[in-house]
């Protein structure tokens, strides 16, 4: 078996993706992160799991991407362009439509991009020069995706909007003269785009920073699929399944599950595997070496897929009438670790595993996920029961596409909530029973959502597969997570022995 992925012995961390802080608007990754990473470190904690960091359409969705490479602008910290210079004070202050519970994500995509867009104007008329070299460097430096997806932003903000499928056929189909003539019609705009990756990508190395002072490492987060209207799509329509007009012929999702009776029918386009191999797997490899400047490990999504997914025909309405498909297997991952070292990864590999899915996870040596709402089906076999975790397995009590603990419990059958009573010998558990029931299990590491750490019901779920609206909005109530939870969670690791000490 291959050697794991370097984790400390016994470790904990929290569930948080950044758009769920306190900000203007939307969380961020100014001050509102820096303090979280502070909170952590109070709380003998060492990782923070966060969800992709993308840029996101109105839907909110990061697994649902504009690029697989690019940053998410929503997350550029006003209050930090302010200290630049680049914007004022009364700027920075959202609408009142932007200041709500949750996050509206179509209000805040405005105010930020007009943001941006005031940014951008101050930084070509003279304000904090001593960014003029550095985004030169970051633009030469990561031009070989960033070309891409600046004019495809660029062009799709021409369009309205509107996707690719529906810009004129010579834009569509990417050729030369069409490319050419829409790099020098918006040159502007493309570097106007640009500008934010630069911005976001300095703000977020500087919190990196922060955060390794303070003893955290942050997970982030690859999905195996990405989005058909993304700049990714668009500008390598060969690495896809798609038909001359660049619809895709068949689409990802998965069979029927825990989730969903007749599946989820995700609607990514698949891959050409084959091209891909021909090619060495240079886009995974762009892809893989990009997060890897973002984050310190990564989990990936659907693990699965990579042994075998759910090819669903592009015409059906829903996911049953599909079939599995081989994926590419260990020489995937052998040659992009070929050419880019040893890859830190999490396997998720939740949902319809199979024997052969378990075997190349280990032969890989890549920790799984142990999910305690999946425990108690009365299988005394069931992997998801903590007396059954291994050591290289990563626990959690919930991601963030179920429910909240609380949410889950008020919502278990009868038989479900006698069993879990005999497991955990609690009559009437709350959330907390959860977390120390992984924590004190042997898996190497654990992870529990904020949500659970608050005791939050079902309205502070995060996601629920299979809806298409009001997901990805929730963000943590006003003064939390402060000092009692800390002290608690701090508590429960040096009891658990996960706790890193300062």
């Amino acid at each position: 078996m291959a050697e794991p992925p370097v984790l400390p012995e016994r470790a904990a961390g929290v569930l948080l993706h950044p758009t769920s802080l306190p900000g203007p608007g939307v969380g961020d990754l100014g001050q509102p992160a820096a303090r979280f990473i502070d909170w952590l470190a109070s709380a003998g904690q060492q990782f923070w799991q966060i969800l992709p960091l993308v840029p996101v359409d109105a839907g909110g969705s990061p697994y649902n991407g504009l690029s697989a490479l690019a940053g998410n602008p929503l997350l550029v910290s006003p209050d930090l362009l302010v200290e630049q210079g680049l914007v004022s004070r009364s700027d920075a202050e959202p609408p009142v439509d932007c200041r709500r519970e949750r996050v509206d994500f179509p209000s805040v995509l405005r105010w930020k991009e007009e943001l941006l867009h005031s940014a951008y104007r101050a930084f070509r008329e003279g304000a904090a020069p001593q960014l003029a070299d550095p985004f030169e460097a970051f633009r030469t430096a990561h031009g070989s995706w960033l070309r891409d997806y600046t004019l495809f932003r660029a062009l799709r903000a021409e369009h309205g909007g509107a996707s690719w499928l529906e810009w004129p056929d010579d834009l569509m189909r990417r050729t030369p003269p069409a490319l050419e003539a829409a790099a020098r019609r918006l040159a502007d705009q493309v570097e106007r785009f640009a500008f934010q990756q630069f911005l976001f990508s300095r703000q977020l190395q500087s919190l990196r920073r922060h955060a390794r002072d303070r003893g955290i490492r942050i997970i982030g987060d690859i999905p195996i699929f990405v989005a058909h209207d993304s700049a990714d799509v668009w500008a390598n329509p060969d690495i896809f399944e798609l038909d001359a007009d660049g619809a895709p012929t068949s689409v990802a999702g998965v069979p029927p599950d825990y989730f969903s009776a007749t599946g989820q029918r995700w609607g990514n386009p698949l891959y050409r595997w084959d091209v891909l191999r021909r090619r060495d797997y240079d886009w995974w490899v762009a892809r893989f070496r990009r997060t890897l400047e973002m984050v310190d490990i990564i989990r990936v999504d659907h693990f699965r897929g990579f042994e075998a997914y759910w090819e669903i025909p592009a015409s059906e309405a829903t996911a049953v009438n599909g079939r599995w498909v081989a994926g590419p297997g260990a020489e995937f991952f052998h040659r992009i670790e070929a050419q880019l070292g040893r890859l830190p990864l999490i396997a998720e590999d939740l949902g319809l595993i199979t024997p052969e899915v378990d075997a190349l996870r280990e032969a890989l040596g890549f920790p799984g996920m142990r999910v305690l709402q999946f425990a108690f089906d009365g299988d005394p076999s069931n992997p998801h029961l903590p007396a059954n975790y291994t050591t290289e397995a990563v626990a959690y009590t919930g991601t963030h596409d179920n429910d909240t603990i609380l949410g889950w419990w008020s919502e278990v059958s009868a038989a479900e909530r006698q069993r879990v009573r005999r497991a955990m010998g609690v009559e009437d558990p709350v959330a907390w029973d959860f977390i120390e029931a992984v924590f004190a299990s042997s898996a190497r590491l654990t992870i529990a959502p904020m949500q659970d750490l608050l005791g939050l019901g079902s309205e502070a779920r995060m996601n629920t597969p299979g809806r298409t609206e009001d997901n990805w909005s929730w963000r943590i109530p006003a003064g939390e997570p402060g000092t009692e939870v800390a002290g608690r969670l701090l508590e429960l690791a040096r009891r658990t022995g996960r706790a890193r000490d300062r």
